[in-house]
C-alpha cells in the first residue's frame, strides 16, 4: 500500500449502519413500489432502528467513559459518534415522518382508503370504536397514576405507553398524571365499516385516545391529553461463558434482566407540552441524547402487519417458488445427490426441497445419523418436526442449537427442550463462539460402508425467512466437502473448534487466513501481469483486515467487485487505496442475504458459499462456514446470479465516499432489476 495502514480511510460501522437503513427508507419513497410495500419498508426502517438502539447505541454508550488511550486504540471517540447518530437519526426520523403523511395518509387517500385518527370520527363510527374498546381493548388496560412522592412505573422495551395529564381549570392539585400500558397482543389496526366504497382503518392508539373517558370516569378533570411515547433498552446480555447445565437457566435470567435494561432512546410524541416532557425525561432521568421527537404513532414495526383493504396491486404478487430442474418430490433426493450436487435458490425456488432432504434421512431405513447446526428456526418448525421423527424412527440425531442468537434465545430455549423430549442429542453451544454455520451431514451406510449427504447454506434452517431472504443451498455427496463436514461435527459435538480442513474455510481458526491467501493470489498474479479480480458479495463488510487487504489488491491492479447489502466500511474511489474498488448495494423486495466469494485464479476462478460475513467476530468469535462450489453446473448459475446482480440500474444503489446512495443507472436502454430477472433465469432454465 503507498499509505499508512493508520490513515487508512475506514467509515464507522455505526455511520455506514445508518447510511444502509437510508437505503431502507429510499425504498419506502420509491413510487414505484406498490403501496402497502412502501408502508412495509417504513416498518422495516423503524424496525431497524429500534434494534441498532438497543444493541450498537447501547455498546457504544459504555464505550464513552474510557480514557483516551483507550479511544485511540478504538480508533475514534465514542461521544463523537454518538452525536453524529443523533444528528443523522433526526434527520432521518424528519424524512420517515414525511414519508408517513405522503404514504399512509395522501397516497392512500388516493386509494379510496384513510386512516382516521379520533377527532375524525362520526357518530356511527364512533359508536363502532366504543363498542370495539369495550368488548376488546378496555380489560386489558390499567391505568397506573404517578404519585410525585413513588418512584416512577418501569417502563417496558418498546412497549408502547400513553402519558396522560389530567387537569381542571381550578382548586387544588390542579393536573394528575398517569401511564397507560398497551400490551403488544392488542392488534393494532381496526377496519372500520366501509362507506360509499371507501375503506376506514384506525389506529388502536386513536382507539384509546377516543375512549379516555371510559378508563378515567372515576376523577374530577376538565381537560385531558394523552401522548404515546415507546421507551428502547440496551438489549445486550450480561451472562457468564459457560456453557454446562446451569447455562439455560443463565440465559433465561439474562433475558429477563434484558427488559429492564438501561434506557437508550425514547421516542416521543413532538405535540406532547414541554411541561409534560420536561416531567416525563426527569422521572425516567434520562439524558438529551436520548431523546427522539416522532409523530403521534410510534412502533411502526407493527406496520409490517398492515391490511391491505383496497385491490390487489397495492402489494407485490405473490411469488410462486420454482422448481429445481430433476429434483422431484417423489423421488430420492439421495439418488439424484448420488450421480451430482444441486443448487436450491431462495426465495425463488421452493424450500421444500431441504424439508424433503430431511424427511427422506428421518424415514430411509440405510441411514444411521443426522448431524446439524441451527441457529434461528421458524415458529412452527418443519425442521424440527422432521429431526424428532428421525429420532423417532431410531436415527442418532445431534443438534447444535445455539442458544445466544439474539433475540431468538427464548425461541431457541424452548426448541431444545423440545428436542431434548424427543431423544435427541442437543448441544447448546460453544463456550465462547457462536455457532453461526448452517450445515447438515446424514450418514448413509451403503455396502456396509458410511456415505455422507450433505447440505450447506447461506442461510438458517428456517422455512419462514426462506420466503423473503436470498440465499443458496447446496446439496453434494462430495467427498472434499463431506470428509472435512466429519470432523467439523466430530468437534461441534465435544463443543470444540478445530482446524486444518483442506477445503471448508473455517472461523474462528482459519478463515482470516484462508481469505487473505486467495486474496493474495489475485494481487500476485496482478503483479505478474496476468488477469486478477475478485468478486465478493457478503451482507457487511467491517473487519479493518479485510478492508486493508482490499485496499492493497486495489493498488496491486486487481478488479474488485463488492456486492454490500448493510455496513460498508470500505471507502471507494479513494487515491492511493481503492480506485478499482466499485461496491453496489441491492435492496428490494427481498433481502439478500447470501455471501458470495469469487476469485479470478487466472482464469480457472474458485467460488466459495459462506454463512459468514466480513466482520471481525464472523473471523473470531463464530464458528462460519465457507465451502467450495466444485460442481461446474452449479458455479456457472451461481455466476449467472451475481452477474445479474453486479448489472443491476434499477434497485442497486452506489457505494460512495460521499455516501448519498445515489441509485447506480447505466446508459444501456436495457433496465435491469436483478431480483425480477433472476426468477425468469430460473423459471426458464429448471423448466421441464
Amino acid at each position: 500500500m503507498t499509505k499508512s495502514r493508520k490513515k487508512a480511510p475506514f467509515l464507522n460501522r455505526e455511520i455506514s449502519w445508518l447510511y444502509f437503513n437510508e437505503r431502507v427508507l429510499q425504498e419506502a419513497a420509491d413510487e414505484s413500489v406498490p403501496l402497502i410495500e412502501r408502508i412495509k419498508f417504513l416498518s422495516i426502517f423503524s424496525s431497524n432502528l429500534e434494534e441498532f438502539y438497543r444493541v450498537r447505541v447501547a455498546t457504544m454508550s459504555r464505550l464513552v467513559n474510557l480514557n483516551e488511550k483507550a479511544k485511540e486504540l478504538l480508533g475514534f471517540n465514542p461521544k463523537k459518534v454518538l452525536n453524529e447518530i443523533k444528528n443523522l437519526v433526526v434527520k432521518q426520523e424528519k424524512r420517515f415522518e414525511q414519508l408517513f403523511q405522503a404514504i399512509l395518509i395522501n397516497e392512500l387517500a388516493r386509494n379510496r382508503i384513510f386512516i382516521l385518527n379520533d377527532i375524525q370520527l362520526n357518530v356511527a363510527r364512533g359508536t363502532f370504536v366504543k363498542n370495539h374498546f369495550r368488548d376488546k381493548i378496555l380489560s386489558n388496560l390499567v391505568p397506573v397514576m404517578v404519585d410525585p412522592d413513588k418512584p416512577f412505573p418501569e417502563l417496558k422495551d418498546r412497549y408502547l405507553y400513553f402519558f396522560v395529564r389530567l387537569s381542571r381549570n381550578q382548586g387544588p392539585g390542579r393536573e394528575k398524571y398517569a401511564l397507560i400500558e398497551l400490551p403488544p397482543f392488542v392488534s393494532r389496526f381496526l377496519v372500520l365499516p366501509e362507506t360509499n366504497d371507501l375503506k376506514f382503518i384506525i389506529l388502536v392508539e386513536d382507539i384509546v385516545r377516543y375512549c379516555l373517558d371510559d378508563l378515567f370516569f372515576t376523577f374530577s378533570y376538565d381537560d385531558i391529553d394523552a401522548y404515546t411515547v415507546q421507551l428502547t433498552r440496551d438489549a445486550e446480555l450480561d451472562i457468564d461463558k459457560n456453557v454446562s447445565d446451569k447455562f439455560i437457566d443463565e440465559l433465561r435470567t439474562s433475558l429477563e434482566k434484558r427488559k429492564k435494561g438501561k434506557p437508550m432512546r425514547l421516542l416521543y410524541d413532538s405535540d406532547m407540552p414541554l411541561e409534560m416532557l420536561n416531567t416525563l425525561v426527569n422521572k425516567l432521568r434520562l439524558s438529551p441524547e436520548s431523546l427522539i421527537p416522532g409523530n403521534r404513532y410510534h412502533r411502526f414495526g407493527d406496520f409490517i402487519d398492515f391490511p391491505n383493504v383496497g385491490s390487489k396491486d397495492l402489494n407485490y404478487p405473490p411469488l410462486v417458488p420454482l422448481k429445481v430442474k430433476d429434483l422431484h418430490r417423489t423421488e430420492s433426493i439421495f439418488s439424484k445427490m448420488a450421480r451430482r450436487d444441486y443448487l436450491v435458490n431462495l426465495p425463488y425456488q421452493s424450500y421444500d426441497y431441504i424439508i424433503l432432504f430431511l424427511r427422506e434421512a428421518a424415514i430411509d431405513p440405510k441411514v444411521t445419523e443426522i448431524n446439524i447446526t441451527l441457529y434461528r428456526l421458524a415458529e412452527n418448525s418443519k425442521v424440527i418436526n422432521a429431526l424428532i421423527n428421525a429420532a423417532k424412527n431410531g436415527k442418532k440425531v445431534n443438534c447444535v442449537v445455539e442458544l445466544k442468537a439474539r433475540f431468538d434465545e427464548q425461541a431457541n430455549i424452548f426448541w431444545t427442550s423440545k428436542l431434548l423430549e424427543e431423544g435427541v442429542n442437543v448441544n447448546y453451544g460453544l463456550t465462547d463462539y457462536k455457532v453461526h454455520s448452517k450445515i447438515c451431514l446424514v450418514k448413509r451406510m451403503e455396502k456396509d460402508k458410511p456415505v455422507y449427504y450433505a447440505n450447506l447454506a447461506t442461510g438458517n434452517f428456517n422455512e419462514k425467512t426462506a420466503g423473503i431472504y436470498c440465499d443458496h443451498s447446496v446439496f453434494t455427496v462430495k467427498k472434499e466437502i463431506t470428509g472435512d463436514l466429519v470432523r467439523l461435527f466430530e468437534a461441534l459435538n465435544k463443543r470444540t473448534v478445530t482446524k486444518g480442513f483442506k477445503h471448508l474455510i473455517v472461523s474462528p481458526l482459519e478463515s482470516r487466513s484462508r481469505l487473505y491467501k486467495l486474496m493474495d493470489r489475485e494481487i500476485r498474479h496482478a503483479r505478474q501481469g496476468k488477469p486478477a479480480y475478485m468478486i465478493l458479495k457478503v451482507n457487511s463488510l467491517a473487519d479493518e483486515g479485510i478492508v486493508n487487504k482490499l485496499y492493497q489488491a486495489s493498488n496491486a491492479g486487481v478488479k474488485v467487485e463488492l456486492i454490500v447489502r448493510g455496513i460498508c466500511c470500505l471507502v471507494p474511489g479513494i487515491a492511493g487505496y481503492s480506485e478499482n474498488i466499485r461496491v453496489i448495494s441491492i435492496i428490494d423486495k427481498f433481502l439478500e442475504h447470501a455471501r458470495v466469494f469469487i476469485f479470478g485464479n487466472n482464469g480457472k476462478d474458485d467460488m466459495y458459499l459462506s454463512s459468514g460475513d466480513f466482520m471481525t467476530r464472523n473471523f473470531e468469535h463464530r464458528v462460519e462456514v465457507g465451502f467450495p462450489i466444485l460442481d461446474r453446473d452449479v458455479k456457472a448459475e451461481i455466476r449467472d446470479m451475481i452477474e445479474l446482480q453486479l448489472q443491476d440500474n434499477t434497485k442497486a444503489r452506489e457505494i460512495n465516499r460521499l455516501n448519498n446512495n445515489k441509485y447506480h443507472r447505466t446508459r444501456t436502454v436495457k433496465k435491469v432489476r436483478a431480483q425480477v430477472d433472476i426468477y425468469n433465469y430460473l423459471k426458464a432454465k429448471h423448466s421441464d
